[in-house]
């Protein structure tokens, strides 16, 4: 692979599907894909904001990502996610969740979902899960951190 963003459907299902196919082919424990988290548009003399809390002054949450490894979908979901997980799961019926831990001092839930499919419905699943589950623009950035 020689490139890892992208922030465009088309492109990133490219990539998406491009980074799936190395990862089998290397035989890699697992790819991760993450979003770039937006950033505020910094004008001339204005201190750039702390990536580290929100408008609130509270801790920023970490940006979402989505791992892959071997036929498995690896990811966290807050309840709300996890509900409009379950809906995109119903036009991906070839996929199904296999296992959900929630532990007690997390605020979410880890979901393993099984996914036997071809690398550009792979690719498909991951752009959606960004947009329906994660709530992400239509153009957000998504990057391969991993292979």
């Amino acid at each position: 692979m020689t490139r890892f963003d992208a922030d465009t459907a088309a492109d990133r299902r490219k990539l998406f599907a491009d980074a799936v196919t190395a990862h089998r082919e290397r035989g890699s424990a697992f790819l991760t894909v993450e979003v770039q988290p937006p950033r505020e548009r910094v004008e001339f003399g204005d201190a750039p904001a702390d990536d580290d809390e929100s408008d609130d002054g509270e801790e920023a949450s970490p940006p979402p990502w989505i791992q892959f490894a071997e036929k498995t979908f690896n990811l966290d979901c807050t309840d709300e996610e996890l509900d409009r997980l379950h809906t995109l799961l119903d036009d991906y019926p070839e996929f199904r969740i296999d296992e959900r831990e929630a532990p007690e001092d997390a605020d979410g839930t880890n979901v393993r979902i099984s996914a036997r499919s071809d690398a550009n419905r792979l690719a498909g699943f991951i752009d959606q899960a960004f947009q329906a589950v994660y709530d992400q623009p239509e153009d957000y950035r998504a990057w391969i951190v991993q292979i």
